[in-house]
């Protein structure tokens, strides 16, 4: 396994990565200026057919490192007169495995608009739950050149012989950690097992538990790993806030409205828990949107679309909204309720804060959340002062007795304590102060 751990790009620019003119003057399109440090480090060995283990912050530009080179090899190929497969039929060249039906849409979107001026000569379908598979079925006839499914549906259209996986001849594995839980094992062992064994195989993930990492030398053929911790991540301001059992809401609610936060995504552990949070929010005058598993796929996609358009301001959700959704310019993210799993909590943060844009990741936990963030903590590596909001002060007879500990009384902007609130602002940095205060600019693409 060859290691690259660098911090910083090897690259100033896409065209020192080896990228054909198409892709190059699609990438000037969308205004990418130079590569993040994963594209930088990765594009080059995946147009070498390398298999890969690439980790990476969120929002650090995944999708672009395996689907531009993807997209050039299959260009190639077929310039150069050589069919994607080797048979004719519904078969697909290249697989990109996916845990939600909305990454599914977004990734193959994103393929789409990298392929612009390949003048259609790459084929791309997503397939995935939740629609009428009719569609689906009519869009595999002939096969395609990249296919990106969940991997329920893909079994289901396999089984329909709407399609043929014999001749894969690259596998993708995006949010990685995910597809190789205990959630995915079995469809996944099932899949592979319809696979051919030779092909380039490419992880991609922000996290990978030791428990994966052992199951990667099963799939993998002496691996190109690249770990790197973009910069960008620096833009990310992450804060804790303890609070009284019981006040979660009406401490969330304070911080929106004193704040004016125009977008927040806020994290909930159950498909219930989003309707009761909503029906709590909305008696403190707060208008908010749901969004979970139990919402048919047509509901769920336009609430989507209407949160990312800014038509609406609130929007809870749980963890299907964590995995490599790609929100533009999303200022907030909040946990109201921790994640089960220290991994998740990694995820949901990612939501804000990407490709060097400004972001705020905020806690709400009381003395019952207060060990579990402690683990949360320990395992990303990372320790963050605990805080409290003013006028929402804990009472210090109900809790542990470290629970308490470094915990400054922040008075958010508009609170009235001016005095207090101009103190507090001179300890921050600069970008710290101006996420607080919401007066957040970024030229950023």
């Amino acid at each position: 396994m060859t290691n690259d751990n660098n911090t910083a790009s090897s690259s100033s620019c896409f065209s020192e990565l080896g990228l054909i003119s198409p892709l190059l003057a699609r990438l000037v399109d969308l205004e990418y200026k130079q590569p993040t440090p994963i594209q930088a480090q990765a594009i080059p060995s995946v147009l070498n057919g390398s298999d890969l283990i690439a980790g990476a912050n969120t929002g650090s530009g995944k999708t672009a490192t395996f689907a531009l080179p993807l997209l050039q090899q299959l260009f190639n190929a077929k310039s150069s007169g050589k069919p994607s497969t080797n048979k004719k039929g519904n078969y697909a060249a290249t697989l990109v495995l996916v845990p939600t039906r909305e990454l599914a849409t977004q990734v193959a979107d994103s393929i789409r608009s990298y392929a612009f001026h390949l003048n259609g000569t790459v084929k791309t379908v997503a397939v995935f739950g939740g629609v009428s598979v009719n569609r689906q079925m009519l869009a595999l006839r002939g096969g395609t050149d990249i296919l990106v499914a969940t991997p329920g549906r893909l079994l289901d259209l396999i089984s329909s012989n709407a399609i043929k996986l014999d001749q894969v001849k690259t596998l993708v594995l995006d949010e990685a950690d995910r597809m190789l839980s205990l959630g995915f094992t079995e469809e996944l062992s099932a899949l592979l097992a319809m696979m051919p064994k030779q092909k380039q195989t490419l992880l991609f993930s922000a996290t990978f538990p030791e428990q994966v990492k052992a199951l990667t030398s099963k799939l993998l053929n002496n691996p190109v790993e690249v770990q790197v911790q973009s910069a960008d991540a620096s833009t990310l301001v992450q804060r804790v806030f303890t609070v009284n059992k019981g006040q979660k809401t009406a401490a969330l609610a304070h911080l929106i409205k004193e704040n004016q936060w125009r977008q927040v995504l806020v994290f909930v552990n159950s498909k219930s828990g989003c309707s009761h949070l909503a029906s709590k929010l909305a008696k403190h005058d707060i208008t908010a949107e749901v969004f979970h598993g139990n919402q048919g796929q047509g509901a769920r996609s336009r609430v989507l679309q209407a949160f990312k358009d800014g038509e609406i301001e609130v929007l809870i959700a749980t963890d299907i909204a964590a995995r490599g959704l790609d929100i533009e310019k999303l200022p907030v993210v909040i946990n109201y309720d921790l994640p089960r799993s220290p991994a998740d909590y990694m995820h949901r943060i990612g939501r804000s804060g990407r490709a060097g844009e400004i972001g705020l990741a905020l806690s709400l936990i009381d003395y019952e959340d207060y060990h579990h963030f402690k683990i949360i903590e320990k395992k990303n590596k990372f320790r963050l002062e605990r805080e409290e909001i003013a006028g929402f002060e804990i009472d210090e007879s109900l809790i542990d007795p470290d629970f308490s500990a470094n915990k400054p009384v922040v008075p958010p902007p508009g609170s009235g304590k001016k005095k207090k609130a101009k103190k507090a602002a001179k300890k921050e940095s600069s970008i710290y102060a101006d996420i607080w205060s919401g007066n957040v600019k970024s030229d950023s693409k």
